[in-house]
């Protein structure tokens, strides 16, 4: 193969969805990869994109290439690796993005001991609780919370990304403790709203204990920010939907019990670390992905489950 420039090229817009992202990778203009592009299609004699004003589809014959010629530079990169991976320190920025909770919480700890250990590396952590476009933003990893449909990325399960109904012991005592989902219609409640404008429902298992229904709590408070109605909760404003990790530290520790619990449902939702399915990933990234994958898959508030919760942790109606 003697288009080199033009085969890695059409893997980049591939992945990429686009000239001009496929352009920031490899550090030259957009039209530039389209020109490399097409003279590899006519190299080739076939159309491997079909081309609008607005975006870029592969064709038949171009998906069929693209399983091939990705895989051969994975594999070529891969050899190229193992020559030169033990004399080569990783070196350069890599850019992380992580919601905010979770970010401060798990992810940034991490980062100075990696720093030691890679002096050249960069790592930039950015805190946001918006969906981010990896490529199209320039991020090099992400640690994301729910179900992830991206195909062109590679995702990595940190652990099951469960939710708990939470109150604290002084608002139950003073309000008294909900026996059944309807009883939430007189508590006070604290309601999660995404970035996006959408709510976020309670799901409860329905009495005969077959399949579930979803109820949008009708809260007073709002917020797109988890870790807040924690304190919220915390201190005694209300009960509100929480991810099981970030009230773990307060169910612990006395400030915080679980409402409904066994008649609310967890959820089906994972934390996951993910970055972008390229067959020439740097081993700066590869590095840091490693690491903080294995730094945040030993944490033991990322392993509970709510079959194990201690029966201390739960609050019981009288």
């Amino acid at each position: 193969m003697r288009n080199m420039q033009g085969l890695i090229s059409f893997v980049e817009t591939a992945l990429g969805g686009s000239f001009t992202a496929a352009a920031a990778k490899l550090g030259v203009t957009p039209a530039a990869v389209g020109k490399n592009v097409m003279r590899l299609e006519q190299e080739l004699g076939v159309r491997l994109f079909n081309r609008t004003t607005r975006r870029l589809r592969l064709t038949a014959e171009g998906e069929a290439f693209f399983a091939e010629a990705g895989d051969a530079l994975r594999r070529l990169d891969e050899a190229v690796d193992t020559i030169r991976g033990a004399a080569v320190e990783p070196a350069g920025r890599v850019r992380i993005s992580s919601g905010i909770s979770f970010g401060r919480r798990f992810v940034l700890p991490l980062l100075p001991r990696l720093a030691q250990r890679y002096p050249r590396l960069h790592v930039e952590l950015s805190l946001d609780n918006r969906m981010v476009d990896l490529v199209a933003e320039g991020y090099d990893i992400a640690v994301r919370g729910g179900v992830m449909n991206d195909s062109s990325l590679v995702v990595r399960r940190i652990c099951d990304l469960q939710s708990v109904l939470v109150a604290s012991p002084a608002y139950l005592r003073k309000h008294g403790v909900p026996a059944t989902p309807a009883d939430l219609a007189s508590h006070r409640l604290l309601g999660l709203r995404f970035v996006s404008g959408e709510v976020a429902p309670w799901r409860f298992r329905k009495p005969s204990g077959r399949g579930f229904f979803d109820w949008d709590p009708p809260a007073q408070v709002w917020t797109s920010d988890p870790d807040s109605f924690v304190e919220l909760a915390a201190a005694g404003e209300g009960i509100c939907q929480a991810a099981l990790l970030h009230a773990a530290p307060l169910l612990r520790a006395g400030q915080l019990r679980l409402v409904l619990h066994g008649q609310y449902d967890p959820g089906q939702r994972q934390m996951v670390l993910c970055y972008p399915h390229r067959q020439l990933l740097s081993k700066r990234v590869r590095v840091v992905a490693d690491a903080l994958w294995e730094g945040l898959s030993a944490q033991p508030d990322l392993g509970l489950e709510p079959k194990a919760i201690p029966r201390a942790w739960c609050a019981e109606a009288g």
